[in-house]
């Protein structure tokens, strides 16, 4: 069943929630191209991000609950795939993945006004799928940015679903994982396809769902098994759809 939303709250999100968002957009990324040289990788350069989706969260009644948090070590690096429902992915995981990180995001992104400049500036890595020169050149910046608690979010179906369904996953993250000895967490995102489909600017109130599933070993897998380790991961994703 299609969600539902009060028709006042169309009203709300292009009067108020929207304009709000786009302050906070500029301010947000002018405070991460500022702080990201002076501190890399440390919270005084990612809290702002932080506070920008909990924000955005907030504004939008969007409540998120997140279950399995127990199921991590804060100190170690971890390569999260996650599954990619909507654009307000970003906003949850920023807001409630407690963890410094490195996107792995599509090179189109560093387009977008403020948003690409600070993402650039924060190391987040980006991707060029039409050159597989510079997807090698990526993925060299991306094992030199992993290390001493920095991790990784991927999603490995490589965009936005648009039925809500699960995607094939692509390899990309798992090779990564595999060269760095770094474990796996699949995290199933619940909840955000009904807040904001693909091709669709409007937001329906209600509540999303993280669920962080055990790390996995990818060393477990013997390199003829890396269809495996995949499906595994994937198989993970999907159990709490």
């Amino acid at each position: 069943m299609k969600p539902k939303k009060h028709p006042l709250f169309s009203i709300y999100q292009w009067i108020v929630a929207y304009p709000l968002i786009a302050l906070a957009t500029i301010l947000v990324a002018t405070a991460t191209v500022i702080l990201s040289p002076v501190f890399p990788n440390n919270k005084l350069s990612y809290n702002p991000a932080r506070w920008w989706g909990r924000i955005i969260c907030r504004l939008c009644f969007v409540p998120v609950k997140v279950h399995g948090l127990d199921k991590l070590d804060p100190k170690q690096s971890y390569i999260f795939a996650l599954n990619h429902q909507s654009f307000f992915d970003v906003f949850v995981v920023y807001g409630r993945l407690p963890f410094i990180f490195k996107w792995m995001m599509k090179a189109e992104l560093r387009k977008i006004p403020f948003v690409g400049k600070a993402c650039e500036s924060a190391g987040h890595i980006f991707i060029d799928r039409t050159n597989p020169a510079t997807i090698l050149k990526s993925m060299e910046k991306a094992k030199l940015q992993l290390c001493n608690g920095v991790s990784l979010v991927i999603f490995p179906e490589g965009t936005r679903t648009y039925t809500g369904e699960l995607g094939k996953f692509k390899r990309g993250a798992f090779q990564l994982a595999t060269e760095l000895s770094l474990p796996i967490v699949p995290v199933t995102l619940k909840g955000s396809f009904d807040r904001m489909p693909r091709n669709s600017i409007n937001v329906t109130p209600g509540p999303i769902e993280m669920f962080i599933h055990e790390p996995v070993d990818p060393h477990l897998y013997r390199p003829d098994q890396f269809h495996e380790l995949i499906q595994f991961t994937r198989d993970q994703i999907q159990s709490a759809l």
